[in-house]
């Protein structure tokens, strides 16, 4: 009898020690946030130092007012001219109003942050920036698709070009790509915030990117994304496909015309869009699939700049540096705006 009293205060010592666990357990789940608890998050920050938020500041300020002049200007000069009521405008038109919607949806709150020395953002507008984001991208990306289908046809069967691209499919194509970037975004956004968030509220980007939100969610609920995962990359692989198969046969159309003159021409109006096209993707395949051991949070934040805040800012200078019809009606917006001034710069006189 006296020889079993060891073995039941061992028993009793393993069961308090097991409370203890189960009380750990409890008080962790307790203070471990979640998706209803968290009402607010935490973006990276750009630098630490006030100078350094402030140059920040500046900088973003400054590619922001680009972005709104250059694609402001490309809107009213397609609005107000009649000579550009044409499809390829029509499309111009549509990319710049996403580029506008994609600057303004992440560069005014960074700059807020910046300005404010502070990183939150709010449980609200964190989703606005989820669903916005993946919106402006995909449609941006799906009407650079349609762009390249409408310098197909223009190149490669120009006699049915009226037909095949006419102003009704012209509208259709257009707001296909809108809605399909609406129905995109709302997949992602739902499935987003559908995963319980069991590591804070940090997320490591100047604003709310769905890859690092997923990183805060919980391991076993962040195999639930796969699946839309798998979409996007069905549907980007898709369009690049088309848009590869577009230009190879722009390209050998091109090269079998008889005239210098004819070239040129057709090699100035696809050039600018393969440029864009090119550093769109170009920057976002660097961003979502560079390698894991290059991968630091400052070099995570230069690439994402670049693919989110360059483009809308670089586009309206590359559509319009060799299309002259585009620059007379730039000039003419600007001469309203200047009071019907004659000098401007070398730019707008080419």
């Amino acid at each position: 009898m006296v020889s079993e009293l060891p073995n039941v205060g061992i028993g009793i010592a393993n069961y308090g020690s097991m409370g203890d666990n189960v009380i750990d357990n409890c008080v962790q789940r307790h203070k471990m946030p979640n998706s209803s608890s968290i009402t607010e998050f935490l973006l990276l920050a750009f630098a630490d130092t006030r100078e350094l938020q402030l140059l920040h500041f500046t900088l973003f300020l400054g590619i922001y007012l680009a972005a709104l002049l250059g694609n402001g200007l490309i809107l009213t000069a397609v609005a107000c001219d009649h000579r550009l009521h044409t499809p390829v405008y029509f499309f111009l038109l549509n990319l710049a109003l996403l580029d506008l919607g994609c600057i303004s949806t992440t560069v005014p709150k960074a700059m807020a942050n910046s300005l404010h020395d502070t990183r939150a953002i709010s449980y609200a507008g964190c989703a606005a920036q989820v669903f916005l984001f993946p919106f402006l991208i995909s449609a941006e990306y799906f009407i650079l698709t349609i762009m390249s289908y409408d310098r197909y046809v223009a190149i490669c069967k120009p006699l049915h070009y009226g037909s095949l691209v006419g102003s009704r499919a012209c509208a259709q194509m257009a707001a296909a790509a809108w809605g399909s970037g609406v129905l995109y975004a709302l997949l992602h956004t739902a499935n987003t915030f559908s995963l319980p968030l069991c590591r804070g509220n940090a997320v490591d980007q100047f604003f709310c990117e769905i890859p690092q939100i997923l990183k805060i969610s919980c391991s076993q609920s962040y195999l639930r994304s796969f699946w839309v995962l798998v979409i996007g990359v069905w549907l980007t692989s898709v369009c690049f496909v088309f848009i590869l198969f577009s230009y190879v046969q722009i390209f050998r159309a091109v090269l079998r015309m008889p005239s210098d003159q004819g070239r040129h021409k057709a090699f100035s109006t696809c050039l600018p869009h393969l440029f864009v096209v090119s550093l769109f993707i170009s920057t976002a395949l660097f961003a979502y699939l560079k390698p894991p051991s290059i991968s630091s949070p400052s070099l995570n934040l230069v690439v994402t700049a670049l693919y989110s805040v360059m483009p809308p800012t670089l586009n309206p200078l590359i559509y319009s540096m060799r299309n002259r019809e585009l620059k007379w009606a730039i000039r003419k917006v600007i001469s309203r705006m200047f009071l019907n001034r004659d000098k401007f710069p070398l730019f707008f006189q080419n």
